[in-house]
């Protein structure tokens, strides 16, 4: 994106777009739409949803599972099955059987929802997302120095200012490098003399 504003000073946000597509999670999930990152890259300011990467699994005689692979960020793994065991217990989800917690490793999470015989799973996914953190939302706030002072800003402009910054660093350095090339240079001048 930064070559991309170097190159052409007059590029869009739809251009820098194909550049910064979005924000990386660690922990991955499905950002839902792109108006959220759209807004947040426009105006310094956006909401994005993420939901948990799942899908269905047939096992046993008509059973299914729901698999859970990925979380949004910051959800705690052992808190969001305590979450979904409240649910369970308060009636507001019904139709599970039981909960498995795979262990997490650097491959990635794994947690199995056991529903029961005449479940639909769809409508337990959909309160699931509803009812506990299986979706979450985050606000983006972009924020940057701008002249000492902090400012929200938009992608283009703080890509500028970050250009600006590496700008006024180069050439810094480049002057410093430069003094001390022209000291050592006066001692050799003299060495060479004597």
């Amino acid at each position: 994106a930064c070559i991309c504003v170097l190159d052409d000073p007059e590029a869009t946000l739809g251009d820098l777009m194909q550049h910064v597509t979005g924000p990386d999670f660690p922990t991955r999930g499905i950002i839902m739409g792109r108006s959220g990152i759209r807004a947040a890259y426009a105006t310094g300011r956006g909401k994005v949803v993420v939901r948990a990467r799942t899908e269905f699994e047939e096992f046993g005689k008509d059973r299914t599972r729901i698999i859970v692979t990925e979380l949004p960020y910051q959800v705690n793994k052992k808190m969001l099955v305590e979450s979904i065991a409240e649910m369970v217990k308060d009636k507001k989800i019904e139709g599970l059987s039981d909960i498995d917690d795979h262990s997490s490793d650097r491959v990635g999470i794994r947690l199995e929802i056991f529903l029961k015989r005449d479940a639909n799973p769809q409508v337990i996914l959909n309160q699931l997302y509803k009812y506990t953190r299986l979706q979450d939302s985050f606000s983006i706030n972009m924020l940057a120095i701008k002249d000492g002072k902090p400012k929200t800003m938009g992608l283009k402009e703080i890509l500028e200012q970050f250009i600006k910054f590496q700008e006024e660093i180069v050439t810094r350095r480049t002057k410093f490098d430069l003094e001390k090339a022209e000291a050592r240079m006066h001692i050799l001048e003299g060495l060479r003399i004597a």
